[in-house]
């Protein structure tokens, strides 16, 4: 079968790919960063500075997104779980499992990790900033430290929605799967609500297009049609690891 990923790079001893998509991506938030962003946040700089602003804080996105995944596969390994590698692709990264965790609480602390790292990075560039913007007036490498900060807090934080496949889900999965012993329960209820807020993601992409808003919209439309499907293949993927498993006992 045709594989489109790219290996980057090895870190410590996880493959990091790059899927073709996240070509996609990496040219949009380049681009809203260098047209929208930054135009409004630092004035009167040139377009070309604006690019390269662009371009210095897209690879600092994506550096926190492999930062976020690494922890995910650091937690997963210290329990003894087959990771596959990081792989970045259009909506961000994903830590490849080859089989899901084999109790709750390795459940709880693999989720909890991404986040908790995102939460720590973004307090790192929130000193950079401090450190640098020292004096009255902001300077280009600020701005850029700052907005690294906060999008590594909103990246925590929307992964902590409940939403699965997201860690918030995955956490929620850990504790219904705690309270009832049963991983295909627990990873039904939490597909259900991650496709639900994905549905509920696009009905927000559709309204906020009718009223206007046509690239905010358009974006919370794929972003709700990723988590749903995400969500619904999750459920099938359990469901099938865990019939492969009973038939090999």
């Amino acid at each position: 079968m045709f594989d489109d990923r790219i290996t980057l790079f090895t870190l410590f001893g996880f493959k990091v790919q790059l899927d073709a998509s996240w070509i996609v991506i990496a040219l949009l938030v380049t681009w809203s960063l260098a047209t929208g962003y930054f135009p409004s946040n630092y004035e009167n700089l040139s377009t070309g500075g604006y690019w390269l602003m662009g371009l210095f804080a897209a690879a600092g996105l994506f550096a926190s997104i492999i930062f976020h995944e690494f922890w995910h596969s650091a937690v997963a390994r210290h329990y003894g779980l087959p990771m596959k590698g990081i792989t970045l692709f259009i909506f961000g990264g994903i830590a490849e499992m080859t089989q899901e965790p084999d109790r709750p609480k390795t459940e709880f602390l693999m989720a909890a990790a991404g986040p908790l790292s995102s939460v720590i990075l973004g307090f790192g560039f929130y000193g950079l900033e401090l450190v640098v913007d020292s004096g009255s007036s902001p300077t280009v490498p600020g701005v850029i430290f700052g907005y690294l900060a906060f999008i590594n807090w909103l990246l925590a934080g929307f992964n902590m929605l409940p939403a699965f496949p997201l860690d918030g889900g995955r956490i929620l999965r850990s504790a219904l799967w705690a309270m009832k012993d049963d991983l295909v329960w627990a990873t039904r209820i939490v597909c259900r609500l991650g496709s639900g807020f994905g549905v509920g993601l696009i009905a927000i992409g559709v309204i906020s297009f009718l009223q206007g808003y046509a690239v905010s919209g358009l974006w919370y439309v794929v972003i709700g049609m990723f988590l749903r499907g995400a969500a619904q293949a999750s459920a099938e993927r359990v469901r099938q690891r865990l019939v492969d498993s009973n038939r090999g006992e």
